[in-house]
């Protein structure tokens, strides 16, 4: 391991902000949230996790995949894909997690989406080890930790002369090789414990469940506002659409669109002839508390969850996602 000292770290952010796309914690709006930066001055230090997760930096909000020319009976296809390299500095480890959640889908099922490939691909993550956990967080609980290197390029952690760099791949030992960082000495600090600890998920027969009473009960203070899913850094449900640009007489050109989703949507099911399998809200609410346990892991390989506890931050109505393992766990319900 090296060390690079407040000093030095600067500099070598301002010179990838010079270079190539720089996306950091930031404050917007009195608001932390991870977005594209200038310089280090704008970069925002004292923070425990971004209100918002890391995940749309791969996998955007709204995206335009590719443009649809009709002119005179041929259709010409342009594909949009993305450009350029980027940095993700200050990324937490729960956002890793959930970033290699989405790889399980997005990179290694086919078929491959070129798209969050190609992102990806372009995309060093600097991650930045958490000094304290919020009462909301159960990383541990899933098997991470809040120092997890897990996923990253490079692991920065905070130490009294400075940031503690470990490399972790040959792409993030590019993005240091112009830096002379001399060794570090010293012992890291202890990671923070968990203000509340939460049962594995995996340990629960989540499928016994499916006719529990529980969903009803919690689903009659759900909202359907999609908070959750907007918030997670693992939902990653989508719609496309194609959007009409020009009308004329011998040209129609249209945008095919991508934008987020949520299996939360109250129509997000229906389908043709209008039948909706999910038309109640304990039936939404349990597709995704099990998608994220049950079928994902099933399908993917991994949980659907980093434990780092937006979407109890972010609900209206106080649905608590570790409240709902913990009562899982106990096995009462029925």
């Amino acid at each position: 391991m090296k060390i690079i000292r407040q000093k030095e770290l600067l500099s070598w952010l301002d010179n990838i902000a010079g270079e190539q796309k720089l996306i950091a914690p930031t404050l917007v709006a009195k608001t932390v949230l991870y977005r594209p930066v200038k310089d280090s001055s704008q970069i925002q230090w004292d923070h425990t996790l971004p209100v918002l997760s890391a995940k749309e930096a791969l996998f955007p909000p709204t995206e335009r995949l590719l443009t649809i020319e009709k002119t005179q009976g041929e259709i010409q296809l342009t594909e949009n894909l993305p450009q350029g390299k980027q940095v993700l500095f200050g990324i937490r480890p729960c956002d890793v997690q959930g970033i290699l959640a989405l790889d399980a889908l997005f990179l290694d099922t086919e078929p491959q989406d070129d798209y969050y490939a190609q992102r990806r691909k372009d995309t060093t993550l600097v991650g930045m080890a958490c000094e304290e956990m919020k009462e909301t967080c159960f990383c541990t609980s899933l098997g991470s930790s809040p120092h997890d290197a897990t996923g990253m390029d490079i692991m920065l952690t905070k130490v009294a002369s400075g940031y503690a760099v470990k490399v972790l791949t040959d792409k993030g030992a590019d993005l240091l090789q112009d830096l002379e960082l001399d060794p570090f000495e010293g012992e890291l600090p202890d990671p923070p414990q968990p203000i509340q600890n939460v049962p594995n998920p995996e340990s629960i027969p989540w499928a016994e469940h499916f006719e529990d009473v529980f969903w009803e009960e919690t689903a009659e203070r759900c909202l359907s506002c999609r908070m959750c899913a907007y918030v997670c850094p693992v939902c990653r449900c989508f719609d496309v659409r194609d959007e009409l640009l020009a009308d004329q007489e011998h040209l129609k050109k249209f945008e095919r669109i991508r934008a987020w989703d949520s299996c939360m949507r109250e129509d997000y099911r229906t389908i043709a002839g209008g039948h909706n399998p999910r038309e109640e809200k304990k039936a939404r609410l349990r597709n995704r508390i099990l998608c994220k346990f049950l079928y994902y892991p099933e399908q993917y390989g991994v949980m659907a969850c980093t434990g780092c506890g937006r979407c109890i931050d972010a609900c209206p109505v106080n649905i608590d996602l570790a409240e709902i393992i913990s009562t899982m766990a106990q096995g009462e319900r029925v």
